[in-house]
């Protein structure tokens, strides 16, 4: 039966949560419908992005996607995000994933633009009965939805957010950015409270939100129950925008009435740009010419310094000498080729150490080209080591010896100019001594920024050198770091003492017998690097991946690898006295007859690692996880245990007192001072403990099946 105090004609709605929200205040749905869109856009990102981080965890890995890493690329320029892999390699099916990540909002963005051009509404806006339309009641179209979403809702307020935040000194802290960006966003929506169902990108863009479940009571669908004098004044200046029409009207007139004046003016501008035209034209024309004479004088002086070069030339081995003094001054891109065509042929060891000062001379310009050389005779060297002469192997390690000398010459004269310079597969190691004797010396030398993959720099001296810059913004931890890259280098025997290796990436670096006392290498990429039998005392090597990396042997002492990676390293018999460990990731880790005396491993995450026979001694594994961690026959004497989990940690033959302390506890177990390390501890689901180390946990608080119960 209708309801008898219901206008005729018209419709009940039925009872449903559409007839509650419609209760709702316009401004509340409109709210709660833009909240719904930025979910569904976020959530078709980060569900495809959180399974691919989920499923990399593949042997067999790819380079990212293209596409995926140019866009993560240029998030992290734009935001200041330091990257600390450049070339990520990861799994097929995480490519697919992360692929799907950055296609899926764009897809899902791109249909509800659609939809809101064509009817004025997004699904989450139908959800909530709002919909976008024109003074007119029509759905505003392509052109209006682009300037109202991308240049009024995001543009301008994420624009000027981001000003300030790069201008205030507020970069590169995230958080002030996105509190900035919520008070932008904040503020183009207030606008909505001082002219009804317009936001300010709805002023900018010539659109209203209006009620979509109005058309149940009229033909219009701005003029509904809810429409107010205010709302026809809005309507009234968004249909009339004629202020352009009139200024164009205006000035047309005004040239009409004006013509004398008008013709004047476009006289003088005529005139003006005919003067700017010539003259620019002149210019244009003299500096071409300048440059025409000073490209041919350059050729002049080259031919006359190349006609010096030949041995047989008339001005003698000193006048060859100079012309190769001066070519390493001239402004020739052919100079520095032609040098080290030079010295690959020179035999005279004379000559070779004046190309070798024309190449330094030179500067960084130079380095491409020798880089080349000293492949090249690193190869001819390999090559002749088995079956060449001897006068024509020394001739070639002195070629060679020149060009690293030169190298390192530059290095260290142009030290802090060297950022993204490349040295890759270079041979800069230490030769035997003689004649051709050479050492790589650049202490404190300022090489952020440089290539080294897989060059070889073995008993190098580097101390203090830097291998980490600020960048441009002169602000630590951005994406535009001078970060050096040494992956696969050979650093065997070098002296790193002291030297920043930080954020530097290291990944497969041999650093066997390496002396790096000091060094810091915090948040480095150093995964299956090689630190074996290396002295690290004092290190730093907080927040590192080191995953699989190799300390057999290595020194540690009271290094800090707070919260680094070591997950399935090899630490067999490291020194690590007080090193700090805590918070470090060590699960499947080594440590066989390694010493950790008084090392502090409190939150570490120990889970199946491997610490047979090792020392323990007043060692801090408080809240440690120790599940399945083997501690055969380890010295685990006054261990802080507190808060650990040891289900299925193997303690056979573990020591858990001296000798001395053992056998007087074994002869009177009812004796003995509580340390309280042990408190609370529950050694419940630890594996193989004997009646002794059970006795003993007993008596120190710790829990066991088998401890006696308290009366």
């Amino acid at each position: 039966m209708a309801n008898p105090t219901a206008p005729s004609g018209i419709n009940q709605p039925d009872p449903s949560w559409q007839t509650q929200s419609k209760q709702m205040p316009l401004l509340v749905r409109r709210c709660g419908a833009w909240a719904v869109e930025i979910s569904l856009i976020a959530a078709s990102a980060l569900v495809p992005f959180s399974i691919g981080a989920l499923v990399n965890q593949e042997s067999q890995t790819v380079p990212l996607n293209s596409s995926v890493a140019a866009a993560s690329e240029t998030v992290a320029r734009t935001l200041g995000i330091p990257v600390r892999d450049r070339s990520p390699r990861v799994a097929p099916l995480t490519n697919l994933f992360w692929s799907g990540a950055l296609l899926a909002p764009a897809v899902l963005a791109g249909w509800q633009l659609f939809l809101l051009a064509r009817t004025g509404q997004t699904l989450p806006k139908r959800w909530f009965g709002v919909k976008v339309v024109t003074a007119s009641g029509t759905p505003p179209g392509f052109g209006q939805v682009l300037i109202r979403e991308s240049l009024g809702r995001w543009g301008v307020p994420l624009g000027v957010a981001y000003g300030i935040w790069r201008l205030s000194g507020a970069f590169p802290d995230l958080l002030i950015l996105g509190g900035l960006s919520g008070l932008a966003v904040l503020a183009d929506g207030a606008f909505a409270w001082r002219y009804k169902r317009q936001a300010g990108h709805d002023r900018l863009a010539n659109t209203l939100v209006v009620n979509a479940r109005s058309n149940q009571l009229s033909d219009n669908p701005v003029k509904g129950p809810d429409w107010t004098e205010e709302d026809a004044q809005i309507a009234a200046l968004v249909v009339t925008p004629q202020s352009g029409l009139k200024a164009n009207a205006s000035l047309w007139n005004w040239m009409r009435q004006h013509p004398g004046t008008t013709l004047v003016i476009v006289t003088l501008g005529s005139a003006g740009l005919i003067l700017t035209l010539f003259v620019g034209t002149l210019i244009y024309t003299q500096s071409q010419a300048n440059l025409r004479d000073s490209r041919q004088r350059n050729d002049e002086l080259f031919v006359a310094l190349v006609s010096k070069l030949s041995p047989t030339s008339a001005s003698g081995a000193s006048g060859r000498r100079s012309a190769i003094l001066a070519l390493g001054a001239v402004e020739d891109s052919r100079a520095v080729p032609l040098l080290a065509d030079l010295l690959a042929q020179e035999d005279n060891r004379a000559m070779l150490d004046a190309i070798q000062q024309a190449l330094v001379s030179s500067g960084p310009k130079a380095l491409p080209e020798l880089q080349r050389l000293n492949q090249a005779l690193s190869n001819d060297l390999d090559s002749l080591r088995f079956g060449g002469k001897a006068p024509e192997r020394e001739l070639a390690a002195a070629r060679q010896r020149t060009v690293q000398r030169a190298i390192g010459k530059i290095l260290t004269v142009y030290s802090s100019q060297l950022n993204g310079v490349d040295l890759s597969r270079t041979d800069l190691a230490q030769s035997p001594a003689g004649p051709s004797q050479f050492t790589l010396v650049l202490n404190k030398a300022d090489l952020s920024g440089i290539k080294l993959k897989n060059a070889n720099l073995t008993n190098a001296s580097l101390q203090g050198a830097r291998f980490y810059g600020t960048g441009e913004d002169r602000r630590p931890g951005t994406f535009d770091d001078w970060i050096s890259d040494l992956s696969g280098a050979n650093l065997e025997g070098v002296n790193l003492v002291g030297a920043s290796l930080n954020s530097a990436v290291m990944n497969r670096t041999n650093f066997v017998r390496a002396v790096m006392n000091k060094a810091n290498l915090s948040n480095g990429n150093l995964n299956a690097a090689n630190f074996s039998s290396a002295i690290l005392i004092g290190a730093n090597l907080q927040e590192a991946l080191l995953k699989n990396a190799s300390f057999t042997g290595a020194d540690i002492g009271s290094a800090n690898l707070s919260g680094a990676d070591l997950s399935g390293a090899r630490l067999g018999k490291v020194k690590a006295q007080g090193a700090q460990l805590s918070l470090t990731n060590l699960s499947k880790s080594e440590w066989q007859g390694a010493d950790l005396s008084g090392a502090d491993l409190s939150g570490a995450n120990l889970q199946n690692a491997n610490l047979t026979s090792t020392k323990l001694a007043n060692v801090n594994l408080k809240d440690a996880r120790l599940q399945d961690a083997n501690f055969r026959n380890a010295e685990v004497s006054s261990v802080d245990f507190r808060g650990a989990n040891l289900a299925g940690a193997d303690f056979k033959g573990a020591v858990f007192l001296g000798k001395a302390a053992s056998d007087q506890f074994i002869q009177n177990p009812t004796t003995g001072s509580k340390s309280g390390r042990f408190l609370g501890v529950d050694f419940a689901e630890a594996k193989n403990l004997d009646k002794s180390q059970i006795a003993y946990i007993c008596l120190q608080g710790g829990i066991h099946p088998k401890c006696p119960q308290k009366k």
